[in-house]
């Protein structure tokens, strides 16, 4: 079975939320469905978009897993940005990043190889 995963972050707006998830991610979005959303390709049928939407801004909560975590967070604090929180369990760590609405998106993987 081929997986695949088309994840939504609700926005106040969507404008200014492209500006802070362009930087987090480092990259445009792939594209723009419409004026309220706007979708950034992660890797082969893995997505991640913002959608407008007030009513439900804020309660969202995300993870991408990536190979070198220690040298994302670094690229991402080169952009500007910087984790709120970190969470480690074994070799596994995450760096949490709150948007202005207060989703969390968190950056993670292991820092060192399984025992």
């Amino acid at each position: 079975m081929t997986v695949g995963i088309f994840a939504g972050i609700p926005v106040r707006d969507c404008k200014s939320a492209v500006e802070w998830y362009t930087r987090l991610l480092g990259k445009d979005p792939a594209f723009w469905p419409n004026d309220v959303e706007a979708v950034w390709q992660l890797a082969e049928d893995r997505y991640v978009y913002v959608v407008e939407d007030a009513a439900r801004a804020g309660g969202g909560v995300g993870m991408i897993w990536v190979d070198d975590p220690v040298s994302e967070v670094d690229r991402i604090a080169a952009r500007g940005l910087q984790p709120v929180d970190k969470e480690q369990h074994g070799n596994v760590c995450k760096w949490i990043f709150h948007d202005a609405d207060g989703n969390e998106m968190g950056i993670g993987g292991e820092t060192a190889p399984a025992p």
